[in-house]
């Protein structure tokens, strides 16, 4: 579980984890990182299709588990989503970004208390523990309870490391190491300005940092939940350790970026 590490990810692996990154596709990289959840977090919240309330029984079994979707989950669902798309396209550069996209997805989520399966069809969870898994408490409650716990030391990271790889922004990097290497950014370019195309690229790393803020302020300013590591109710106080050695992890990646 994670919320913006999603958005900023694609960028931090592009400037500071591989160097090499300009040869995948960056938009295969955020579809990626997105991907797992745009297929199972709306029906794990619940949401109105025609009149019709839809929401799985257990959130948590369809979200994470098996039977239900948890297999997307998976450092496996990367690989065969990879290799149907170089079947089909024969593209390596996007092969490799939705291959890269799911796995930092999934390793992500491995962080919270119920994890992922990550060598599904291998149903064992690997889970860190390192914050709790939420997603029942509703579309709301949710991102509150992981801001107000060691979840947004996670997200905090993410930013800071983003920010720090703020050369990715720049246009002459767009169009030396991005455009070149991904066919969609020219079928893009038969319709949109070059302009426009910079801003589709930067769009993503805009939309969590605005996310980050918003929800820390939803959750801190507007609706005060109390800072807790573990708990699931708004004004409850954390037991004393409750942060524990995995927060602490976290701090220290913090002070590293």
């Amino acid at each position: 579980m994670s919320w913006v590490a999603r958005d900023l990810e694609p960028y931090v692996f592009q400037r500071k984890l591989w160097k090499g990154a300009a040869g995948i596709s960056f938009v295969a990289l955020v579809i990626g990182s997105w991907g797992p959840d745009m297929a199972t977090k709306w029906l794990a919240y619940g949401t109105n299709v025609a009149g019709l309330h839809l929401k799985a029984s257990d959130s948590i079994q369809f979200h994470r588990g098996w039977p239900g979707a948890g297999f997307t989950h998976s450092l496996t669902f990367g690989v065969v989503v990879a290799g149907v798309v170089y079947v089909l396209t024969r593209s390596t550069p996007w092969a490799l970004g939705l291959l890269i996209g799911i796995w930092l997805h999934a390793l992500s989520d491995s962080g919270d208390t119920v994890g992922a399966m990550l060598f599904f069809p291998w149903t064992h969870h690997f889970a860190l523990g390192a914050w709790r898994y939420t997603t029942g408490l509703g579309r709301l409650e949710d991102p509150a309870a992981y801001y107000s716990g060691p979840g947004f030391l996670w997200d905090s990271f993410w930013v800071v490391a983003a920010i720090l790889s703020w050369r990715v922004l720049r246009r002459s990097y767009f169009h030396e190491r991005i455009a070149p290497r991904d066919c969609f950014w020219a079928w893009s370019g038969r319709l949109l300005p070059e302009h426009a195309l910079v801003a589709v690229y930067r769009g993503a790393i805009f939309f969590g940092l605005c996310r980050f803020t918003t929800w820390m302020l939803w959750a801190h300013v507007l609706h005060h939940w109390a800072p807790a590591a573990r708990s699931l109710t708004r004004g409850s106080r954390p037991q004393e350790g409750e942060y524990g050695q995995h927060a602490a992890v976290f701090v220290g990646l913090l002070r590293q970026a």
